[in-house]
């Protein structure tokens, strides 16, 4: 199995090959497709003697693949899309035959420096001080809870001591891994504020809470979580107004920008991030909006030697790669909860390497480009109604009149037809649904077929 042989090198460019003729089309759409329906057509994959390569691969390309949305079609709006650029795509193709391990200066020094060049770019576009600095994990939710066991570990080690309780203050539309990383990961309770009208979170909401909050309850607080772009609504919290409260109290203020901190880049909408320059932890996923291959989430410390602290781990065996002091060799696996980790930082380097950060910045304003002309679309069409004045490059509407079963049935003749992915979801206990646009390739007439099918 580890031997270079014909077959190998055969196997080798019928790969590569299918790899050239997926960066060459436009990304198909496909379908999902029942365990039943696979089971029949792929029979048991896995077996004492194996299949072959020629059949491994052919099950791959005529069964599997197909069963498998593509998200960078331009035409997938449902969730959080992704738009990997080809040079990262390629790139990623590279990583995976490297086998390179990122865990360590020591082992992945190249990789390492390379991620933490473009870890300083995203640093820089939040305005976080010389010296910020983090790691790439392997997603939103990695990056949140790792940023937050930073957090409690800091004010536990500054105030001597723990509570009964910890407590963080979120909102409704906190990324519900966010709520379930504190309750069933970290053991921390939660408060839920109320937003404004968009659902945001304020610094208002915080300053009435501690109104009527005991003074129990306040000194159990060691974090509130802002949020840069919400997945529901493409929301930005009052990160000023948050940032001012959590500085007075004391609390860790931690931003969670998975989705829409990449909208940094935009000069169109940079001031909806006023305050984000304060956060003492950040987090962005490029592979949503910064167009990078899954999985990739860029973490983020204004101070990372707090992080360090927190994360670095200690035995015999890793005592090569150990590193004490607030300088020297950077370690990755110090600063999130994982040990072992794959360069997933390094297609996105490559990118922005290739292409230039100017470049990003105009790809990044042409989808929020789009999304402004949808949703005049939107205004425009006499059986739709925007929900929610749009921050970014999400669009939550309803078609007057319809249903929950209206719209599952809708979405579910999109992609049966192979025309789009577009999910209902809900809005204050109403079903509606959205758009969300990170792809440079999705177009107005792109949304406008969709508007146009809900007549």
């Amino acid at each position: 199995m580890h031997s270079y042989t014909q077959a190998t090198a055969a196997l080798a460019r019928g790969l590569a090959d299918l790899c050239l003729d997926r960066l060459a089309m436009r990304a198909p759409l496909d379908n999902t497709r029942s365990p039943e329906e696979l089971l029949a057509r792929a029979g048991q994959t896995v077996t004492a003697t194996g299949i072959g390569q020629d059949e491994a691969l052919r099950l791959w390309e005529d069964v599997l693949a197909p069963a498998c949305l593509s998200t960078d079609n331009p035409r997938y709006l449902s969730f959080i899309p992704a738009a990997p650029t080809k040079a990262a795509a390629a790139f990623d193709m590279l990583v995976g035959a490297s086998s390179v391990y990122a865990g360590s200066w020591l082992e992945g020094a190249g990789a390492v420096f390379a991620e933490n060049q473009a870890l300083g770019w995203l640093a820089s576009l939040a305005g976080l001080p010389e010296g910020a600095g983090g790691v790439f994990v392997q997603g939103g939710t990695v990056g949140n809870l790792s940023a937050l066991v930073a957090a409690r570990a800091a004010a536990q080690h500054r105030r001597g001591g723990r509570p009964p309780r910890w407590t963080v203050l979120l909102t409704d539309e906190t990324h519900s891994s966010v709520k379930h990383a504190l309750e069933s990961v970290m053991d921390v309770d939660v408060v839920l504020l109320p937003g404004d009208e968009r659902g945001r979170l304020t610094g208002v909401a915080l300053r009435d809470w501690l109104a009527t909050a005991s003074p129990e309850q306040r000194e159990s607080v060691f974090a509130v979580v802002a949020t840069a772009g919400s997945t529901n609504l493409g929301a930005v919290d009052d990160i000023a107004g948050i940032a001012d409260v959590a500085t007075e109290q004391g609390w860790w203020l931690h931003v969670d920008g998975a989705y829409g901190g990449a909208g940094l880049a935009a000069p169109s909408v940079r001031d909806r991030y006023a305050g984000i320059e304060r956060a003492d932890s950040f987090i962005v996923d490029p592979h949503k909006w910064l167009f990078a291959p899954y999985d990739c989430c860029a973490l983020l410390y204004r101070d990372p030697v707090l992080a360090r602290a927190a994360h670095t781990q200690r035995a015999g065996y890793l005592d090569p790669v150990t590193v004490e002091g607030d300088h020297g060799d950077w370690n990755p696996s110090d600063f999130a909860i994982q040990l072992t980790r794959r360069a997933r930082g390094l297609p996105f380097w490559f990118s922005l390497a290739v292409h230039g950060t100017q470049a990003y910045a105009e790809a990044v304003e042409a989808t929020l480009c789009t999304a402004r002309r949808g949703r005049e679309l939107i205004d425009a069409a006499d059986h739709l109604r925007l929900l929610v004045e749009p921050d970014l490059s999400v669009l939550i509407f309803e078609r007057i009149g319809w249903s929950e079963t209206d719209y599952a049935e809708w979405s579910g003749r999109l992609l049966a037809a192979g025309t789009a992915f577009v999910t209902p979801t809900r809005h204050q206990g109403r079903v509606c649904t959205r758009f969300a646009i990170v792809n440079p390739q999705t177009t107005e007439a792109d949304l406008a077929l969709v508007l146009d099918s809900m007549r």
